[in-house]
């Protein structure tokens, strides 16, 4: 029995924000701590500062327990005080922050003004290295709404913006993202090209995350192909680049070797993967990668007629969708389990 597992969207980092009117260069710096103690949860004895950053923490273990709505709540609040203190270049990371999880919860109208406003501010501080990122941040939201268009236009501004100031990390970055544009049209072939030039350029500059990113992506262009060997190789490489560096990555090497050996029947490896999968989404506390892994133990335990055991694994993910209040995802898995076996 030939097994593929469904294809499992990469969550790229990106929210909505609303919009916070800037404080005139004019405000009088020691009005701050004043406009700081009215704001929710000032404290006479955390600088505004200390209170942002503290908030900017918060939000990043939020995310990690993907606590996203909560995660989004403590950035804005911190986007409030970087903008009286006038740190664009924060301000435009907290963005990054607040549009990248808004996508990952698929709120791509509200990531897509997140960006736009990180876009906005990179550009209007002449911070060209912020222009790229929020250049490709938000062509990555346009691809993923089916503006191929629009994607293609902003991933090439950036590669040239990253060409004119000498950035290989900014070079590979957009060129990538090219590729996936190219992937979405069909032309496979010519996306594997791109791939392996975004490939050279992330290496020379030393992104190990983004060289494990652009590897995951030429092992999906190579499976597309049934490139099934070079497919392997690829994410094999990936997954060494990004064990105990970066997890998304990692989660993208482990499901891509385990569509190559579903493909190849190698289905004693893929439970080791699984395996692998689960024990590193219960290392990091990730109840969303914990729910996704177990909901794929299921489907591989019914694919190989193994009943008992996709019963078990199912009531499993529907507790942890019920955990998560994720009524949609329970609704599915519940019909998952009432068709087993049919």
């Amino acid at each position: 029995m030939r097994w593929r597992l469904r294809s499992i969207a990469a969550a790229i980092p990106l929210l909505v924000i609303s919009f916070y009117g800037f404080v005139p260069v004019s405000a009088q710096t020691n009005d701050l701590t004043e406009q700081f103690n009215r704001l929710p949860g000032g404290s006479e004895a955390r600088s505004p500062r200390d209170e942002a950053d503290r908030l900017v923490q918060l939000g990043l273990q939020q995310r990690a327990a993907s606590q996203f709505e909560q995660a989004i709540d403590s950035w804005q609040q911190a986007l409030i005080i970087y903008q009286l203190l006038q740190d664009f270049q924060t301000i435009g990371r907290v963005s990054d922050y607040i549009g990248l999880t808004y996508a990952a919860l698929d709120h791509f109208a509200e990531a897509e003004d997140a960006l736009r406003q990180r876009l906005a501010v990179a550009r209007d501080n002449q911070d060209f290295q912020g222009q790229i990122y929020g250049l490709n941040n938000l062509g990555t939201i346009l691809l993923r709404r089916g503006n191929l268009d629009g994607a293609e236009a902003l991933f090439l501004e950036a590669g040239e913006i990253a060409r004119s100031i000498d950035h290989p990390g900014g070079q590979g970055l957009s060129l990538s993202n090219l590729g996936l544009v190219t992937v979405q049209s069909g032309d496979y072939e010519t996306a594997i090209k791109q791939f392996e030039v975004a490939l050279a350029l992330r290496r020379r500059a030393g992104d190990l995350a983004g060289e494990a990113n652009t590897l995951n992506n030429l092992g999906d262009a190579y499976q597309a192909v049934n490139r099934l060997q070079d497919a392997l190789r690829v994410y094999l490489a990936a997954l060494r680049v990004s064990r105990d560096l970066d997890r998304s990555n990692q989660f993208r090497a482990i499901d891509g070797l385990v569509a190559v050996y579903s493909a190849t029947g190698q289905y004693s490896l893929i439970g080791e993967l699984l395996g692998e999968r689960l024990r590193l989404a219960q290392a990091q506390s990730d109840l969303r990668q914990q729910l996704t892994t177990i909901r794929l133990i299921a489907e591989f335990y019914r694919e190989t007629d193994n009943l008992p055991q996709a019963q078990a694994y199912y009531q499993q993910a529907i507790g942890l969708a019920r955990q998560l209040e994720d009524p949609r995802q329970e609704a599915l898995l519940l019909s998952e389990l009432a068709n087993l076996g049919q």
